[in-house]
């Protein structure tokens, strides 16, 4: 019996997204090839253009995937803590802390913007934007954050995380930049947290 179409079609974006990925993720974006994504997935040029358009097509779905990745990674991070303050600040964290990871730091930190341009730009930022605006909400509404406007408070701290991870994945040595990029981040996220008055 033939495979219904749209299974055929998803199988085949999961084959490219697959391969371009491991070309990304290990040779980088300007040496990899079209050869190299085509040929581990055994398809076509032809396969790629129509799903993707071209290369940069493809880097922005592979980075589109690890975004969703790190989500659900941060998503659990955050469930884990003793408190949604704690949470907070411990997802937060641990988004700078990816861009120690090899995989996140060459495609999403270093490939992703010298090929996409500003981080800030990107499709996947609303999203970040809108969910960190519902937990300063959240937070705000538990007495635990400043009053302070909350678009603008979601966007300092996604601009203010990014850049650490674009940093971190640029520097020449990426675990020391990381231990003072956190110290400093968590520091900033405490000057926006309401203090107790005894």
């Amino acid at each position: 019996m033939a495979r219904p179409r749209q299974e055929m079609i998803a199988e085949t974006r999961a084959k490219l997204i697959a391969a371009g990925r491991n070309a990304f993720g290990t040779i980088g974006y300007a040496e990899a090839s079209m050869d190299d994504f085509t040929g581990e997935a055994g398809l076509t040029r032809g396969a790629l253009y129509h799903h993707f358009g071209d290369k940069k097509g493809l880097l922005q779905a592979v980075i589109m995937e690890i975004d969703a990745e790190m989500t659900e990674r941060l998503n659990k991070v955050s469930a884990s803590a003793p408190t949604r303050w704690q949470g907070f600040v411990d997802e937060c964290a641990a988004y700078i802390e990816m861009a120690l990871e090899p995989e996140i730091q060459r495609i999403m930190f270093r490939d992703g913007p010298a090929v996409l341009g500003d981080i800030s730009q990107w499709q996947n930022t609303p999203g970040c934007i809108a969910a960190l605006s519902r937990s300063i909400d959240c937070l705000k509404a538990d007495g635990e954050m400043i009053d302070i406007d909350t678009e603008t408070a979601a966007r300092l701290i996604n601009g203010a995380s990014s850049h650490m991870a674009l940093w971190i994945a640029n520097a020449e040595k990426p675990e020391a930049v990381s231990k003072v990029a956190v110290t400093g981040f968590r520091a900033m996220l405490e000057g926006l947290r309401k203090q107790l008055t005894p």
